[in-house]
């Protein structure tokens, strides 16, 4: 009985506690301007093109290239990096995969201006 109420406890706490940390970095200054990209050819049917953008690195931001890459599932799509700017600075959202289009076919300016999307 003892030790069902100690799993028990252990698994609340597990569940309460994220799966992985996110560290916020926040940088004064805006990103640069985004850099244009000439694409190389389409490595085979099926990729996509995920763009280069401005990654902090430490208190500057250092471009990370674009590069062709294969949705992880049928229907996929890229949502791409963008900033936020905040009371504390600029912050990155990172690109990851999604269901759904989140831009709708556009993309999002880098750097808007206003709070959360």
């Amino acid at each position: 009985m003892k030790s069902l109420r100690i799993c028990s406890a252990l698994l609340t706490v597990a569940l309460a506690v994220p799966a992985f940390g996110q560290v916020s970095v926040y940088i004064g200054a805006p990103p640069p301007a985004l850099r244009y990209e000439r694409r190389g050819p389409i490595p085979s049917p099926g990729f996509v093109w995920v763009e280069g953008y401005w990654a902090p690195y430490g208190h500057r931001y250092r471009w990370v290239a674009g590069r062709w890459a294969r949705p992880p599932y049928e229907g996929a799509y890229w949502n791409h990096p963008h900033y936020d700017h905040y009371r504390e600075g600029w912050q990155l959202h990172e690109g990851h995969w999604d269901h759904e289009d989140h831009d709708n076919g556009h993309r999002r300016d880098h750097d808007d201006h206003g709070g959360h999307h």
